[in-house]
């Protein structure tokens, strides 16, 4: 092991839920998916209730994440990277800027998937050794964000702002749901919402699914959504229209 790898950082200890080796649809290529347990959030449609519980999870080091990803190295270094997500990364902010040092000390392209709800001082350090933002903007109202998710639309935005100060690259994420967020005016909305951010690079509209389920029943809580339905493909398909009409100049 060289000089770099021995850093203090990498004795940092975070709590984590889960890996994923092979990601594909977690930001470009394929990526190492790290999951972080914990998160203040309580969101509507959220598929992983059981990343919720700070002290729930495996306590690792940097180190012991790093010597999984050195595993997958041949197959993600050159055109994909590592994703840490959660849960909600910002919620152990100390350890995921240690973990993102690290990874880029190393040469792996490092994304964060993120809703923006932690203090903004530990965000800024967090965002100086990341190579893309994967945000989700859940709502285009305080109110919404308030009712679906305990969050904060204004914080939310001044998260994103402070990925635009830091010229940190961005994607907004926003997942779609019949009834709730699934109107056209809504949409593109949400669409002049992130367009005002000129480090935006993509939207991606994630249909509603109910896979999470099960998690919910094993662990004795009621699914807010359980009678919506799922998200119609072509319907979908319509709203993405509606993004590229209100931000044509996106790729």
């Amino acid at each position: 092991m060289d000089a770099q790898m021995q850093t203090p950082e990498n004795g940092v200890k975070g709590r984590i839920h889960s890996f994923l080796s092979m990601g594909a649809v977690d930001g470009p290529g394929l990526r190492y998916v790290v999951f972080l347990q914990g998160c203040p959030l309580r969101c509507a449609c959220c598929h992983n209730p059981d990343t919720w519980d700070a002290a729930d999870g495996t306590e690792y080091t940097v180190e012991d994440v790093l010597r999984r990803v050195r595993r997958c190295k041949p197959y993600i270094y050159e055109s994909g990277g590592v994703t840490v997500t959660g849960g909600e990364p910002l919620a152990q902010p100390v350890f995921t800027a240690a973990l993102l040092k690290a990874l880029r000390a190393e040469g792996y392209h490092t994304a964060l998937d993120t809703s923006g709800a932690g203090a903004l001082a530990a965000a800024r350090e967090v965002l100086a050794h990341t190579d893309l933002v994967l945000a989700d903007l859940k709502f285009s109202s305080e109110e919404g964000y308030r009712a679906h998710t305990g969050g904060s639309l204004a914080h939310t935005l001044d998260f994103l702002a402070l990925t635009q100060e830091l010229d940190v690259p961005l994607w907004v994420r926003h997942v779609v749901i019949p009834g709730l967020t699934d109107g056209e005016a809504h949409i593109r909305a949400l669409a002049r919402m992130a367009g005002q951010f000129h480090n935006l690079q993509k939207v991606e509209l994630l249909g509603f699914r109910k896979l999470c389920l099960e998690k919910y029943g094993a662990m004795g809580v009621p699914f807010p959504l359980a009678d919506t339905p799922e998200m119609d493909a072509a319907a979908l398909c319509r709203l993405e229209d509606a993004v590229r009409r209100e931000l044509p100049d996106l790729a």
